[in-house]
């Protein structure tokens, strides 16, 4: 009992006062929300002089004009272009920046207590950027907790689809323990290990026992990791499709961490929603992708804030993934258009839990990627890769309430999309003019 009150006081304490505040869910207010400019999700043609009708947290109506409706509270945003709330396919929500410490000081030293704490203060954060969904491919218990708080209403963030621990081999990418002396331990350190098909099937099922409503499996080596080979291929295709096969059993999508092309094609093969990375894929890759309607999910972000940390603090970051940082980093970004001149799915993901998630945009417009489509990748696309279109993703009557809004066009400035100035999820409003809104 005294860790847990002592994490509700620190709790309180990191975010001024929000999480005692917001003990009870707060209550959706219904609304009409008069925009200048509404890019709906389900085309990217903006509509002017729209009215959007929010009632118990959910949008009932979308009209064109400024609708009067007596006695219920107007929000003015005539001069602004209102949008679904963004969609990020892959955040890691307590992962701090590189650059902020010794990755493996931290890891030793702060416990799933502190990793909630970090969650929650990352989360805010995000959510007042204007996302107001993501996927969270890769973490623990805390991740399961973060959530439930969020949905119960008692700290402000996105809401949350979360994998816990990733699903791979002894030595790969998910093992946490590379590295290391092989005399330590820690009992969670085994919840993602999988080194047969049975394995693969007993993880994926307790994983949704534990609350996962989403799998993340690392069928590849990768890059912020120890000893393993980021151009290898880690797990067998038989325990790629164990996985695959049982989450879908379960109703849970999967999430694909995989870099060579050879991999790629062999998880889609054995039916993967998504790619994350894909950072290796050549013209054969992409052709799978594409016919089988796999989404792959770029996260440029990452690889920036990574070659930021190995150029400049390459002691901060685990051993030997600096080198593994500066070699193969920046391929990913030569490789996008690849994907995307070819039609495939792409879905909105950053990689990070701190930090600037609509820093993406600026990079998928370097790839070559339009405005609208980038739009479309962390709004509608990112809505079907979760699998969720009819809750979130477009501004529909039925959909949540989920809208934000920007002082411009961003199909003509899509740099506008980090400067959100208005945030409701559900119907509550948590950022306006540009402020975020005290907890009532």
């Amino acid at each position: 009992m005294g860790r847990r009150l002592l994490a509700a006081a620190l709790m309180s304490t990191a975010l001024g006062g929000a999480a005692m505040a917001r003990a009870e869910p707060v209550p959706a207010q219904d609304s009409v929300i008069y925009a200048g400019a509404l890019i709906d999700g389900v085309t990217f043609t903006p509509r002017r002089q729209v009215t959007i009708v929010v009632h118990e947290g959910k949008v009932t109506a979308v009209e064109a004009g400024y609708v009067a409706h007596p006695g219920v509270p107007v929000i003015d945003m005539k001069d602004q272009t209102v949008l679904p709330g963004l969609i990020d396919c892959h955040v890691h929500i307590s992962a701090k920046l590189p650059s902020q410490g010794n990755a493996v000081e931290d890891m030793m030293t702060h416990t799933a207590v502190d990793a909630v704490l970090d969650g929650a203060i990352f989360a805010r954060a995000m959510l007042l950027q204007g996302f107001t969904s993501a996927r969270d491919v890769g973490g623990g218990d805390d991740t399961v907790s973060l959530r439930n708080a969020i949905d119960a209403g008692k700290v402000p963030g996105p809401r949350l689809w979360v994998s816990l621990e990733p699903l791979g081999p002894t030595g790969g990418h998910g093992d946490p323990s590379n590295g290391f002396d092989s005399r330590l331990h820690h009992p969670d350190w085994q919840n993602g290990i999988v080194d047969t098909p049975d394995m693969a099937r007993l993880r994926v099922r307790e994983h949704h026992k534990r609350g996962a409503t989403v799998i993340k499996i690392m069928p590849s080596g990768g890059i912020a990791s120890t000893g393993d080979d980021p151009r290898a291929q880690l797990m067998t295709n038989e325990e790629i499709k164990a996985a695959i096969d049982t989450a879908h059993s379960l109703g849970l999508k999967v999430a694909a961490h995989t870099y060579p092309s050879q991999a790629i094609i062999n998880t889609v093969n054995a039916g993967v929603d998504s790619i994350e990375h894909g950072s290796f894929a050549d013209a054969d890759a992409v052709k799978a992708m594409k016919t089988h309607g796999t989404y792959l999910v770029p996260t440029l972000t990452v690889y920036d804030v990574f070659m930021k940390a190995a150029q400049e603090h390459p002691e901060l970051l685990p051993p030997g993934t600096a080198e593994k940082e500066l070699a193969n980093d920046a391929i990913p970004k030569r490789n996008l258009p690849l994907a995307y001149k070819a039609g495939v799915k792409i879905a909105y993901g950053t990689d990070i839990g701190e930090g600037d998630h609509a820093r993406e945009f600026a990079l998928l417009a370097e790839a070559g990627v339009t405005p609208a489509d980038a739009l479309l990748f962390a709004t509608r696309n990112a809505a079907d890769l979760i699998g969720a279109t009819d809750r979130i993703g477009t501004v529909q009557a039925g959909r949540y309430a989920d809208l934000i809004a920007v002082a411009g066009d961003p199909l003509a400035h899509l740099e506008l999309m980090e400067q959100v100035r208005f945030v409701m999820k559900g119907g509550v409003v948590y950022k306006a003019d540009g402020h975020p809104v005290p907890p009532s």
